[in-house]
């Protein structure tokens, strides 16, 4: 196994494997540096024994340690890579106290002088007051505790902007080899658009319906072609792009689709990634309402909480049919790629199903940013260029 993929792998026995390295290796170098200090050669006229200097290192370890993971898994996850440092130096202050405190009482309550290898140690179990032994108590619960916790740490963050690193390289791969394809694939927009609008031309006159059809894909179209190569698109945008594909689908039911959908108003300044819903809406339509002959029917709901977009879909079934075992489409994998690549442990995305109806729950922390912050998109224009 490469280092690389050592130092990233989720396995538990990899995980394992690199704390107990890191643990073997910082014990040894601390009991290397308490048994060649000269401190404790000028007490004892001697270095003390090897022995002796690495159970006294493994004892100095448990408040390392104790410090050591509720910052990695707490304070680093939930605050420092949120940005939220004020309350990431709150909780730090609070472990802090906590495990020196928990490590002093520790300390005070042992009875050192009667460990084989530190005979004659009285500095806790002497006469002093119990405010003088918590004192020093403290001072020895914090040596290298604080050292040892901000180098498991530093660890821990270079592990998460290493790994961001390698997540946003194979992001802009895959962009490029994606704009690629397009490029090879796709027709001229120019001559797409003109095409278009000869044909919504005729149609006005001998198809109004036929015409309104063309209009919406024309938006969607657009919105695809402009938008959907930036890395960032307003909310706002992405949400018209929907609203335009239901009012395309919506043209071949009539009246017979039971349709309710509703989007936030305030969505200024929030800023998602294009074309992470329409998958999840053009699914409802495909394999929802299109195998029902009765009484089609599609709900839809996304709701703003700060920069927290919500969005619950639900979408009747036929009855009879078997579950598809969560729709593992192309469409649905490739959007859960790119929530991994674009909003990994910022999202949390539920597919259920049962005899007659389809649910999807999409929870996505989204960013706010000044239009002048990231590269100006193109806003859906309600007319044919």
């Amino acid at each position: 196994m490469r280092l690389q993929d050592f130092i990233l792998s989720e396995k538990r026995s990899d995980r394992i494997k690199r704390h107990v390295l890191f643990w073997a290796f910082w014990g040894f170098y601390f009991g290397a540096v308490r048994h060649f200090s000269p401190i404790m050669y000028a007490a004892l006229g001697h270095f003390p024994n090897p022995l002796q200097s690495l159970l006294e290192a493994v004892l100095m370890l448990l408040p390392q340690m104790v410090l050591a993971y509720p910052l990695m898994y707490f304070v680093l996850p939930r605050y420092v890579f949120t940005g939220k440092y004020i309350r990431a130096i709150g909780w730090f202050m609070v472990f802090l106290l906590l495990t020196l405190t928990a490590n002093a009482l520790v300390f005070i309550y042992i009875p050192w002088y009667k460990i084989i290898w530190s005979p004659g140690i009285k500095l806790f179990g002497g006469d002093n007051s119990f405010t003088y032994k918590l004192f020093l108590a403290y001072l020895a619960s914090l040596q290298g505790a604080v050292t040892g916790a901000a180098l498991a740490a530093s660890f821990k963050l270079f592990k998460h902007f290493y790994a961001k690193n390698l997540r946003n390289l194979q992001l802009q791969k895959e962009n490029t080899e994606t704009q690629l394809q397009l490029l090879t694939a796709q027709v001229h927009p120019h001559f797409l658009f003109n095409t278009l609008n000869n044909i919504y031309s005729k149609a006005q006159t001998e198809s109004p319906g036929s015409a309104k059809m063309i209009m919406e894909l024309s938006h969607i179209l657009r919105y695809v072609l402009d938008e959907g190569r930036q890395t960032r698109v307003p909310l706002e945008n992405e949400l018209q792009m929907i609203k335009d594909y239901i009012n395309l689908e919506k043209m071949r039911y009539d009246d017979t689709l039971d349709l309710h959908f509703s989007f936030p108003s305030n969505t200024q300044n929030i800023y998602i990634a294009p074309l992470l819903l329409l998958p999840f809406v053009e699914n409802c339509f495909k394999h929802g309402t299109s195998k029902m002959l009765r009484q089609p029917w599609i709900n839809l709901k996304a709701e703003l909480n700060g920069e927290t977009l919500f969005v619950k879909i639900m979408n009747g079934k036929k009855e009879g049919v078997k579950k598809a075992g969560g729709r593992k489409g192309t469409g649905i994998e490739n959007v859960k790629q790119r929530l991994d690549l674009l909003y990994k442990d910022k999202y949390d995305l539920q597919i259920s199903e049962d005899e007659e109806v389809f649910v999807v729950n999409l929870k996505i922390e989204l960013v706010r940013m000044q239009p002048s912050a990231i590269v100006q998109t193109t806003t859906p224009e309600k007319k044919y260029a």
